[in-house]
């Protein structure tokens, strides 16, 4: 499958750029594919189609990518609850899925999903916001 995607960036002088660049996914995967761990989870990273932006990580059983692929909307597992979820159920932050991707060892997902409001739990755009800032690549 080939996904056209239309990315605006910011400038620092507060200029929005669009920049257009296809994504090639050579393969088609099925359920049947993804290699859960002992516990019945697959790590799912979820990716802005708009901006890339990485927002979050979370896991999912095999009912939760079932019905996100049934759906369209996002699904994971709560390993503190133990039940299924629905991204967006209580903050009204859903995500929409636009491709579900599974990498070369079939043990990790990647979603492409349009973000409704924040992503993170602590009200932040990303849950990657933290940094060392120190890192040195001279």
């Amino acid at each position: 499958m080939i996904v056209q995607i239309s990315l605006k960036t910011l400038r620092e002088d507060n200029t929005m750029v669009k920049n257009d660049y296809t994504i090639l996914s050579s393969e088609n995967f099925y359920p049947s594919d993804i290699k859960f761990n002992k516990d019945g989870l697959v790590p799912v990273i979820a990716q802005c189609v708009n901006t890339g932006t990485v927002l979050m990580m979370a896991w999912m059983n095999e009912e939760a990518v079932k019905k996100t692929i049934n759906t369209n909307n996002m699904y994971y597992f709560s390993r503190s609850r133990q039940k299924l979820w629905q991204k967006g159920e209580t903050s009204g932050h859903f995500q929409k899925l636009f491709e579900l991707r599974l990498d070369c060892d079939n043990d990790t997902m990647l979603a492409l999903i349009e973000q409704t409001g924040p992503a993170c739990h602590t009200g932040a755009a990303s849950c990657f916001f933290k940094s060392t800032n120190n890192i040195n690549n001279d």
